[in-house]
């Protein structure tokens, strides 16, 4: 097996890690240097709590009026579009904005000028079912532009992305849940997220309904992206059984883990590592 070098850096409230395989041990710590540093400056940019980032700046508009925001704020609002639309409403980044306000917030982003613009209520954004994952996509461009192919990224552990595997194996091994989980499996190019209660308790709110999510007791899901399976993670503890059979049934690019109190159950079949 390829030596792997491991990094750490804390950003968005959580810990980041960095692990890049076949590479020497200088350089990889010059590429995940320049990956952190791209996910301070995310950070910036999407975090609610800072007072000049684009979605707390975004949070001041009244309806009609519109912004323009910087590329990456742009690029993850309009992953955060696809995944409500794909996930019929059970994720969507202003389901935190239902607690003060009766109806959901309207909004509507304009390519040709980076910009979005007000339809109606308060536009309080809420990124963080989906911005860590957002991040790791993002460092992993930076990663494969210094050449370092075979890594493994992760936010908090519940948010992990897998490009190509250390040499003389099938993958990178991860589980769903803690490290010494039993339930693990080979991950390569693509991303693996959890959303769960026995952290934060009820603290997922049904976009539709606004009333906290009791569907599952943790859920994991996997895409290629980092931002699609942080979004898909949090829908899964939004839908019912019939939804979430419906919908996962139309993808065949989505994997889906669930433990409802008794264990976990798969909706698809991953390689399990040992």
């Amino acid at each position: 097996m390829s030596d792997i070098d491991v990094f750490h850096h804390f950003a968005m409230a959580t810990q980041f890690q960095v692990r890049i395989a076949g590479v020497e041990k200088s350089y990889a710590a010059q590429a995940a240097q320049a990956a952190f540093a791209l996910t301070d400056d995310l950070e910036s940019r999407l975090s609610r709590f800072r007072e000049n980032s684009d979605i707390a700046r975004i949070a001041q508009l009244v309806s009609g009026e519109e912004l323009r925001v910087s590329e990456p704020a742009f690029a993850c609002l309009e992953i955060a579009e696809k995944m409500e639309a794909a996930t019929r409403g059970a994720f969507s980044v202003t389901a935190a904005a239902l607690r003060d306000q009766p109806q959901r917030p309207r909004w509507s982003l304009r390519r040709e000028a980076f910009s979005i613009r007000s339809g109606g209520g308060r536009l309080e954004f809420d990124l963080g079912a989906i911005g860590k994952g957002f991040a790791l996509d993002r460092m992993a461009e930076v990663l494969r532009e210094w050449d370092c192919l075979s890594f493994l990224l992760v936010a908090g552990g519940s948010s992990v992305l897998a490009g190509a595997g250390p040499v003389g194996t099938p993958g990178w091994s991860c589980g769903l849940g803690e490290n010494d989980s039993a339930q693990r499996y080979w991950l390569t190019h693509c991303s693996l997220s959890g959303s769960g209660l026995a952290v934060k308790g009820a603290h997922i709110l049904d976009p539709r309904t606004a009333q906290p999510a009791h569907r599952q007791h943790r859920a994991w899901a996997l895409t290629g992206s980092g931002a699609e399976s942080d979004a898909l993670s949090t829908a899964c503890m939004v839908w019912d059984e019939a939804e979430l059979l419906e919908i996962i049934g139309e993808r065949s690019d989505w994997l889906v883990f669930l433990d409802q109190g008794g264990g976990w159950r798969g909706r698809r079949a991953l390689p399990p590592a040992a």
